[in-house]
C-alpha cells in the first residue's frame, strides 16, 4: 500500500481522471489492457472504476451520476464536486484534473494549506462501499483536504486521508495484462512552471522543494512542470491550449515493454515509441497520455 505520512513529504495515492461515462472508460482501461474495479457510489453524486496498481496508487475515471445530487453538493461547499465541475465547465467531459497525495492527518493538511493561503475550500469526510472482484463488499472512509490557486483553475490538487481502508483481497484487481505494477512519473504543462513551484512545494508537505529541473521527487513517484516545448519535445505530444497548470501524462512502470506493445497491439490501441516510453496519446475516456516504461 501507498505510505501516508504527516512529517515529510507526501506520496502520490491517486489520480483523478474526469470521464463523460463509467461503461465507456471501462472498455478503453480494459482495452489498454487494465483490470478495473466495479464501480463505486459516492454520496454526492459522483461515481468511479478504478484502477489499482500493486505500489499502492490508483486511478479514479469519474463521472457524475446522479446530476441532482451533484449540484447539491456543490450549493453545500463540496469543493470536489464543484471543482470537478469548473473542469467540466473548461474542459469537457474527459480529462485529468487532480493529483492526490496520501496523508495520515488531513486536518493538519488543512491548517498549513489554510495558513499559506493555498486552501481551495472546506475539508471534505465521506464514505462508500467498495467492492472486490469476488464480490465481497466493504466500507471505505476518506478525509480531503484542498489545495490550489486563485490562478489555478484547470487544475488541483488534496491530500487524502483513508479513515479506514476496506479490509478486501486487491490482488486480482492488481494483475493487469498490460504488466502495469505502479506509476513512476505524473506530468504537468505548464506556460510558468516556476510559478507553480510554491503552490505543488506546499501540496506535497515539501517547502524546502525547488522543483529543479521541474520535478518534485515524492517519495513513490514524481512530479514533473514542464513548459509546453518541454513537453512535446520529450514525449512528442501536443501540449495542449495554455494555462498555468495542467495535468497531462502519466508514466507506469511495465514489466516487459514487448509484453505491453503487444497487447496494445492486439487491441489496436494506437501508440508511439520515443525512446524508452511506450507513448498511448489522449483519447475518450482516457483524459490524459498514458506513457509506458520497462522498470526492472
Amino acid at each position: 500500500m501507498t505510505r501516508t505520512n504527516t512529517v515529510g513529504t507526501h506520496p502520490l495515492d491517486h489520480l483523478v481522471l474526469p470521464t463523460q461515462n463509467l461503461d465507456v472508460a471501462r472498455a478503453r482501461l480494459t482495452a489498454l489492457g487494465f483490470v478495473v474495479a466495479p464501480t463505486g457510489i459516492h454520496p454526492f453524486g459522483t461515481e468511479n472504476c478504478c484502477v489499482f496498481l500493486a505500489d499502492g496508487t490508483y486511478l479514479e475515471p469519474l463521472a457524475v451520476g446522479d446530476e441532482q445530487a451533484a449540484l447539491t453538493a456543490i450549493a453545500e461547499g463540496n469543493v470536489f464536486v464543484a471543482r470537478d465541475r469548473i473542469y467540466r465547465s473548461r474542459h469537457g467531459d474527459e480529462g485529468f484534473s487532480a493529483v492526490v497525495l496520501g496523508t495520515s492527518n488531513a486536518d493538519a493538511d488543512q491548517a498549513r494549506y489554510v495558513e499559506a493561503g493555498v486552501s481551495a475550500g472546506d475539508m471534505l469526510s465521506f464514505s462508500r462501499a467498495f467492492t472486490d472482484t469476488a464480490g465481497k463488499s466493504d466500507m471505505a472512509s476518506f478525509k480531503l483536504a484542498f489545495a490550489s490557486s486563485s490562478k489555478v483553475m484547470d487544475a488541483f490538487l488534496f491530500a487524502c486521508e483513508r479513515v479506514n481502508a476496506p479490509k478486501v483481497d486487491r490482488a486480482a484487481l492488481q494483475a493487469h495484462a498490460n504488466g502495469a505494477t505502479g506509476i513512476v512519473e505524473v506530468v504537468a504543462v505548464s506556460e510558468r512552471p516556476a510559478e507553480q513551484h510554491r503552490l505543488i512545494s506546499l501540496a506535497v508537505n515539501d517547502p524546502t522543494a525547488s522543483g529543479q529541473g521541474g520535478a518534485f521527487h515524492l517519495p513513490n513517484a514524481s512530479l514533473s512542470v514542464l513548459d509546453p516545448a518541454s513537453f512535446t519535445a520529450r514525449f512528442g505530444l501536443p501540449a495542449g491550449a495554455p494555462a498555468d497548470l495542467r495535468f497531462a501524462a502519466v508514466v507506469f512502470a511495465v514489466l516487459s515493454a514487448d509484453v505491453t506493445a503487444r497487447l496494445l497491439a492486439a487491441n489496436s490501441i494506437r501508440h508511439d515509441i520515443a525512446g524508452n516510453d511506450i507513448v498511448v496519446q489522449p483519447a475518450s475516456a482516457q483524459g490524459a497520455a498514458f506513457i509506458f516504461r520497462e522498470i526492472q
